[in-house]
């Protein structure tokens, strides 16, 4: 798993407040930083590296996945899900209707269904299992046996959640 937002916020906060962009994919240096990276695992991992990440610059994504599926396998998925249920999700994670990712939804939205189009999985009505493994089905990852308890999956999600309030 490599998570491309841990060096949006190193940039963010090394940047002055004066000079400081309001989305980090925009700073030349976080697209090379994450090619740079993603090259550098993909040629010396052999397993599989899965990369949350929303772009919908178009010009961003052929900068980084355009560049990155040149000389690796990439496969691309876009988890759609209707506005309710993306606001429903970011309540899950505390975060209210005017947060910063509440505000682009929409913006995301409309790229993907006219910048940047590539595979869709609908994700409405799936839990986080069931969202996982329709990714490892488009791409032909056979997914290990989940043995933890009901109960620690409940204490890792929940433990993966405060790591990302920011």
């Amino acid at each position: 798993m490599y998570d491309p937002e841990n060096i949006g916020f190193f940039i963010r906060e090394n940047v002055p407040p004066s000079i400081r962009a309001s989305d980090f994919q925009d700073y030349p240096m976080w697209r090379a930083f994450n090619l740079e990276m993603l090259s550098y695992i993909a040629r010396r991992y052999e397993g599989d590296v899965i990369v949350p990440m929303t772009v919908t610059n178009r010009a961003y994504y052929d900068e980084i996945i355009g560049a990155l599926s040149e000389e690796h396998e990439v496969r691309h998925f876009i988890l759609w899900a209707e506005k309710e249920t993306l606001l429903k999700r970011l309540a899950s994670r505390l975060e209210s209707r005017r947060s910063w990712a509440a505000r682009q939804i929409d913006r995301c939205t409309s790229a993907f269904c006219t910048d940047i189009t590539e595979f869709k999985i609908y994700t409405d009505g799936m839990s986080i299992p069931q969202v996982a493994e329709a990714v490892a089905g488009a791409s032909g990852v056979v997914l290990s046996k989940d043995g933890r308890s009901s109960l620690r999956r409940a204490a890792d999600r929940l433990v993966t959640q405060f790591r990302h309030i920011r």
